[in-house]
């Protein structure tokens, strides 16, 4: 199987700079997000179409940086 409908995007979730990326694989689509400066993917979700997968993967997202601390530089 190969992967087909794939698609890449930056955003801002909750002030983050992420690459959303999805695609479909067999019946199912999946969806991973990454965050932009060290590229650690930390949420992933999959579902029966991209918008269902994608709308898991970015409620995910957004419960784990909300969790997350800034701290200041300089």
């Amino acid at each position: 199987m190969k992967p087909q409908d794939y698609s890449r995007r930056q955003q801002d979730l909750s002030g983050w700079p992420v690459t959303i990326e999805t695609y479909k694989l067999g019946d199912e689509y999946h969806c991973t997000i990454a965050s932009v400066d060290p590229g650690a993917r930390f949420a992933r979700a999959d579902g029966a179409t991209r918008e269902e997968a994608e709308a898991r993967a970015v409620e995910k997202a957004i419960r784990y940086l909300a969790q997350t601390r800034k701290f200041p530089v300089g």
